[in-house]
């Protein structure tokens, strides 16, 4: 009976059974290409459509990349090479590289010195970037612009010192009055920079101390000028900016106006136009035989068109604040400068984000404007004397395709930057 009873009762089983994999056709690449590229019929021939010209586009032109002529020393001997082929001539980027990069009046042998501050930058940023990193690295943020001058231009190590002696003077002098009036406090700080900074030019001048051999400005060029205007022009524009938000926000009517006219005629007025202001007519303003650089008319002029555009970006920030917030502010009894700092600045550059990326990369595009005032940047170099010369006149596609990849890699990595901040800051989050 005990044998029948052990027989009737069902076999238990102790452990699972391992999972099975679901069909091909619910999961992985199947699924993935029905629901993205072929979810309905109209889709699916979009498709074979966008694939089909996908082919043609790169069956023509894989073969001109891939079989490029790199080492010849003219366009007329790379035509020699291919025998009638068609392929890339990229031995101009061979032979030109350096003129591409560094401008075509630049010493060869200092090429170290703008590299080396190349280098440098990206210490100097990360702080900036990434706020884990530890505060103390900001030091060398601050010292970062003065050294990355004295690389590149040369000259006595006292002219950077004194500029930046002068900076932090002024600062400690901003900060001690700030707290009766933000007014007073921008006002004596700017005065007591331009006293160290005279003062110390007629101390130190002719002194001669740890020098490098100077640079005109006039031998800037290549991408590495491109580089120099947009991280410069970038920098000076963001608190620029800012102040002109403000200022347009504010309740005095006279600061008001002032930026309200400075924001909507620069708006108002072509980017080219201001540059040939700087190029031309500032020079009037100035006796003959004192003028300012021309690099630094160009700054100035940049710095002016891109904190016009960056002002009206946060100011819509600033409106998209809630009132409450600056009542929070107003019932912890904060100040003016106190409550921008702690609470409406940040929630306001946070929103802000986007609109100032987009503008930031517009900017570093916009550079290659200074070529039509006769500085040789990358796009000036191409269509000055690297075209000009008898070698390569008539290589357009490949010098061109290089400057697009270096501006497509600077472009997309302070696009990749800003949504990594957005993430990381939770942007759609308040």
């Amino acid at each position: 009976m005990s044998d029948t009873h052990a027989e009737s009762v069902a076999f238990v089983r102790e452990t699972a059974i391992p999972p099975a994999l679901p069909p091909a056709t619910v999961s992985g690449p199947v699924k993935w290409m029905r629901d993205n590229l072929f979810p309905t019929w109209a889709n699916g021939l979009l498709t074979v459509a966008a694939l089909y010209i996908i082919y043609l586009i790169l069956s023509s032109s894989l073969p001109w990349l891939l079989g490029g002529i790199w080492n010849a020393e003219s366009l007329a001997q790379c035509r020699e090479i291919l025998q009638g082929n068609s392929a890339a001539c990229f031995a101009v980027l061979s032979e030109r590289w350096n003129q591409l990069l560094f401008g075509f009046k630049y010493p060869p042998e200092l090429y170290w010195r703008p590299t080396l501050a190349f280098v440098l930058l990206f210490i100097a940023a990360a702080p900036v970037l990434f706020f884990d990193l530890p505060r103390k690295l900001l030091i060398f943020t601050g010292i970062y612009p003065f050294l990355a001058y004295w690389l590149i231009w040369g000259g006595t190590i006292l002219t950077p010192l004194i500029a930046l002696l002068g900076v932090v003077v002024g600062y400690l002098v901003f900060n001690r009055f700030v707290k009766g009036s933000f007014a007073a406090g921008m006002f004596g700080g700017v005065a007591a920079a331009l006293v160290v900074w005279i003062l110390g030019g007629m101390v130190f001048s002719g002194a001669d101390l740890f020098s490098l051999r100077s640079v005109s400005s006039r031998d800037l060029g290549g991408f590495m000028l491109n580089m120099m205007l947009g991280i410069t022009c970038v920098s000076l524009s963001v608190p620029i900016g800012i102040a002109l938000a403000l200022g347009r926000q504010s309740d005095l009517p006279i600061v008001k106006y002032i930026c309200v006219v400075f924001i909507e005629f620069i708006r108002g007025v072509p980017l080219i136009t201001l540059l040939f202001v700087a190029s031309v007519m500032l020079s009037y303003f100035f006796p003959p035989e004192r003028t300012v650089d021309l690099f630094l008319r160009v700054v100035i002029m940049i710095t002016m068109f891109s904190s016009a555009y960056i002002a009206e970006v946060i100011r819509g920030g600033l409106a998209a604040l809630p009132k409450g917030q600056y009542e929070a502010a107003d019932s912890l009894g904060l100040d003016y400068p106190q409550a921008m700092r702690l609470i409406i600045l940040p929630q306001a550059l946070k929103i802000s984000i986007p609109g100032i990326v987009n503008i930031a990369v517009g900017l570093f595009k916009d550079t290659t404007l200074v070529s039509v005032i006769t500085l040789f940047d990358i796009v000036g170099m191409i269509r000055g004397p690297i075209l000009a010369s008898t070698d390569w006149n008539g290589v357009y596609w490949e010098l061109f395709m290089f400057a697009s990849v270096l501006f497509f890699i600077v472009c997309y990595s302070i696009s990749q930057y800003s949504q990594w901040l957005e993430r990381r800051l939770a942007t759609d989050h308040r």
